[in-house]
C-alpha cells in the first residue's frame, strides 16, 4: 500500500474520531467517578484481558508472524466509534461505551507501543523485525485520535444543537468510511487475501468471539446492569479496526499486517448482530436497576 493510500486511511479515521467526539460532553468523563466499578472492569477487560486472549490465541494456534502481530496489534487497539454505536443498537449503556472508548483511547497511547514493539520481537524473525519507534506513534496517535475527539467535543460544547443534527449522519458516514477502508485494504492485498483468510479468519473470529463472552462474564461475575454488561462485553470484543490498520499500513509500514483487522471488521458485525437481536427482548428492570445503582 502506498502512501497516499496511507494518508486515505489516516484522514478516514479522523473523521471518524472527530464524530465521536460530537456524541461526547465533559460530563461522560466524569462517569469514571460516578460509576467505578462498571469503570474499572471495563478497562481490565480491554488493557490486559483483551491482549492476553490475543497472545493466547496466536501462541495457541501456531500463526504465521505476519498473522499472530496481526493479531497482537488489533489486540492493543481500542474500541472506536463503531463499539458505540453496536452498544446503542443492542441497548447497553451508551455512556458507560463511550467514556470506555474515550479512556481506552488515551491509555491506548501509551500500551499500544509496547504491545506492539511486544508482538514484533516475540513473533518476527530477524529478517522480518522492524524497529517501532514509540515517540512517533504517539504522536500519529495523538494526530490521529485525541485531537480530533478533542475539537469535536469542543464544537458540541459551542454549537450543541449543530452536533446533536450532525451526530447521526457521522456516525452513518462513519460506518461507510469504516467499510470502505477495509473493502480498500482487501483489494491492495488481493493477491494474498484468500491465502490468509484460511489461517487468518479462524483467529480473527476465536479474538472477537472469546473477547466479548470475556467481558460479558466479568460483568456478569462482579453483578453489574445487563446494559452495563453488554457495552462491557461490545467494548472488549470489539476493536477499532480502522486504527489497527492505520498502525499497520503507517507506523509498522506492511499491509499485511492489516489482512487480519480487515478480516475481522467484516466477521465482528456478524457477532456484534447476534447480541442486538438477543438483547431486544430484554427489558425494563435492567435500566430501573441501573438508576438505583445510580442513586446509591
Amino acid at each position: 500500500m502506498n502512501s497516499t493510500s496511507g494518508i486515505i486511511l489516516a484522514v478516514s479515521l479522523i473523521i471518524i474520531m472527530f464524530g465521536m467526539g460530537l456524541s461526547l460532553t465533559v460530563s461522560d468523563f466524569k462517569r469514571v467517578v460516578s460509576y467505578p466499578k462498571a469503570m474499572i472492569i471495563g478497562l481490565l477487560c480491554q488493557m490486559l484481558l483483551l491482549p492476553l486472549s490475543g497472545y493466547f490465541i496466536a501462541i495457541s494456534l501456531s500463526l504465521s508472524p505476519t498473522t499472530a502481530i496481526g493479531i497482537m496489534l488489533l489486540a492493543a487497539c481500542p474500541g472506536g466509534p463503531t463499539s458505540n454505536m453496536l452498544s446503542y443498537l443492542a441497548k447497553g449503556d451508551l455512556a458507560l461505551s463511550v467514556s470506555l472508548t474515550a479512556v481506552s483511547s488515551i491509555l491506548s497511547i501509551l500500551t499500544i507501543p509496547l504491545i506492539v514493539q511486544f508482538a514484533l520481537e516475540e513473533f518476527s524473525n530477524k529478517s522480518m523485525a522492524v524497529t517501532v519507534d514509540a515517540i512517533t506513534m504517539v504522536k500519529q496517535l495523538l494526530v490521529i485520535v485525541i485531537i480530533p475527539v478533542g475539537i469535536g467535543m469542543l464544537i458540541k460544547s459551542k454549537f450543541e444543537a449543530f452536533a446533536n443534527k450532525m451526530e447521526k449522519p457521522v456516525k452513518i458516514a462513519s460506518a461507510i468510511i469504516f467499510i470502505l477502508v477495509i473493502i480498500g485494504v482487501t483489494i491492495s492485498v488481493k493477491d494474498v487475501f484468500m491465502s490468509y483468510l484460511s489461517e487468518a479468519g479462524l483467529p480473527a473470529i476465536l479474538l472477537n468471539v472469546s473477547t466479548m463472552t470475556i467481558g460479558f462474564l466479568m460483568a456478569v461475575l462482579f453483578k453489574l446492569t445487563r446494559p452495563q454488561a453488554i457495552s462491557i462485553s461490545i467494548e472488549t470484543g470489539i476493536q477499532n479496526g480502522t486504527l489497527a490498520i492505520t498502525l499497520a499500513t503507517i507506523a509498522l509500514n506492511n499491509a499485511e499486517y492489516s489482512i487480519v483487522p480487515a478480516i475481522y471488521g467484516l466477521l465482528m458485525f456478524i457477532t456484534a448482530t447476534v447480541i442486538i437481536f438477543i438483547r431486544k427482548p430484554l427489558g425494563v428492570k435492567d435500566e430501573l436497576s441501573l438508576e438505583k445503582e445510580s442513586a446509591n
